[in-house]
């Protein structure tokens, strides 16, 4: 295995020294990078390859978080909810709920993601005597868009789709808009099998219910496909994980504490900047409740950050400031660091350390998130890129041109600052208003090719398997050492891109 040394900036006592570390990525050439680099700024060089199918590519992360792709959804209100927890888990990813939401409801989500069933999807319930509107309110918070008509024994007795619902008064009643030709499955049906059924009867997605007719679940022909291509990330006793976040501020092992008896499967400790005491002081008390489960603390951009968070307790550390498509950090302070060599930099130290980290912003591509993995990320965190999806906690809306989006903002913007901020006085939220630094809302449109998040992972992890096969890597940490990176101009990255393409 061939390494390349590369120079390392200790900024530890305010004197600036170099020293040197492995970096398991190899640029192309020897050469040297003169400059911190961002993901626009590198590509991947195909290597001989022995691997002879994406599908033989095992992304499964070693960090112990229990991914099979690697994925981590960003703790941001606008983004990380139940929905999105339950459909990431059940494809193999990990969402993170946000620090700013009451504990109580916290827990509240975790439990309910954890009694989620592993293949079919939550049902959208509805009742015959509800009406149109009802219905026309709930159907876009899932991406397979159909109701779920019960009687008062939760036995499925109609179905409704927008398309039954068009034109019609808003308070019909739903049982005479219903479509009772019903093809139900068996809740215990295998994917595949049942992906032949719903393909027969040339059905989109059939009610699921279980052996005394009561309703369990929906099931899509593409949710049967992808039934057979992704492993859901499953704790010891088989149920969907979830992460959650804690602040650093107020009484951090307290939260902790309640986020571990509810089950949760991995604890993130977030502020902007992770560098800082009070972050080293609320990690040393998280460690001191000796959790069963990955400590993930952040944000850095610098070996020595990494080295600190991990000395004070932290199995995984989160790399990135200011990359974000939601975040003004660098515009507004300066500070920060061009992601791909922030995170190069940490993984590294990381690595050296027996440890790991988490690659967070700055995706906007599929080939960003390998480009991370090849600078040794374990899991990639992604944000406003899933914020334009059905699963996103916002409500679907229409702008004028009747293109659907949602609404996001960032997590150091007005809207995050109240949402943190509400049980303080008038004057102490005035105060902090004045310091918001994130976008305070954006419109993210949902991509009519793409516009569920099993849509953009299934062309991520399609994206991410094909650069495992370039390089020769059957594995991601074969992945880390295997990939040969090299520099490109702007016009070098114009060229890779399709004309008229779409990448949302």
């Amino acid at each position: 295995m061939k390494y390349v040394l590369f120079p390392l900036a200790d900024l530890s006592g305010g004197r600036l020294t170099n020293h040197w570390d492995v970096q398991h990525v190899r640029f192309l050439n020897g050469i040297q990078p003169p400059y911190d680099l961002t993901y626009d700024d590198v590509f991947m060089v195909p290597s001989r390859s022995a691997v002879g199918s994406r599908q033989g590519v095992d992304l499964a992360s070693p960090d112990l978080t229990g991914t099979t792709i690697p994925l981590v959804v960003a703790n941001m209100t606008a983004i990380a909810g139940r929905r999105m927890a339950e459909t990431v888990s059940r494809r193999g990813g990990l969402v993170v709920i946000p620090q700013d939401i009451p504990i109580d409801v916290v827990t509240e989500v975790i439990s309910w993601v954890k009694s989620r069933h592993l293949v079919l999807d939550t049902p959208i319930v509805l009742g015959p005597h509800q009406t149109v509107a009802d219905a026309l309110s709930l159907l876009p918070k899932r991406a397979h868009n159909a109701g779920v008509v019960v009687d008062d024994g939760h036995r499925p007795v109609g179905v409704v789709t927008d398309r039954d619902l068009s034109g019609v008064d808003r308070f019909t009643q739903l049982s005479e808009v219903m479509s009772r030709d019903l093809l139900l499955i068996d809740a215990e049906i295998e994917p595949r099998e049942a992906f032949h059924k719903l393909d027969a009867a040339n059905r989109r997605y059939a009610p699921a219910v279980d052996r005394d007719g009561r309703l369990a679940g929906i099931l899509t022909r593409k949710g049967a496909l992808r039934a057979t291509l992704y492993t859901p990330a499953v704790d010891a006793q088989g149920r969907l994980r979830v992460a959650a976040a804690v602040g650093i501020n107020g009484d951090v092992a307290g939260k902790a504490k309640q986020l571990l008896a509810a089950g949760v499967d991995t604890l993130v400790v977030d502020t902007a900047h992770g560098h800082q005491e009070s972050m080293l002081a609320a990690l040393k008390a998280v460690r001191g409740l000796d959790p069963q489960v990955p400590v993930v603390a952040g944000n850095v951009v610098a070996a020595e950050g990494v080295r600190d968070l991990i000395a004070a307790g932290a199995d995984i550390v989160k790399v990135g400031v200011g990359p974000g498509a939601m975040c003004t950090t660098r515009m507004m302070t300066g500070v920060g660091r061009p992601q791909f060599s922030a995170v190069l930099e940490c993984a590294a130290e990381a690595r050296r350390l027996g440890k790991h980290v988490w690659a967070d912003g700055g995706v906007r591509h599929p080939r960003d998130v390998a480009m991370a993995l090849a600078a040794g990320a374990s899991n990639v965190m992604v944000g406003s890129w899933f914020a334009g999806t059905y699963e996103s906690p916002g409500d679907l809306q229409q702008d004028a041109d009747g293109r659907l989006y949602k609404e996001s903002f960032g997590m150091a913007s007005a809207r995050a600052v109240r949402n943190r901020t509400s049980e303080e006085s008038a004057y102490d939220r005035a105060r902090k208003a004045l310091f918001e630094e994130g976008i305070s809302t954006s419109r993210m449109y949902l991509d009519p090719a793409r516009p569920g998040v099993e849509d953009l992972i299934d062309s991520i992890i399609a994206g991410v398997r094909s650069s495992c096969t370039y390089a020769g890597a059957a594995s991601l940490e074969e992945f880390a050492e295997k990939a040969i990176v090299g520099i490109q101009s702007a016009a070098g990255y114009a060229e890779g891109k399709p004309l008229h393409a779409s990448w949302n």
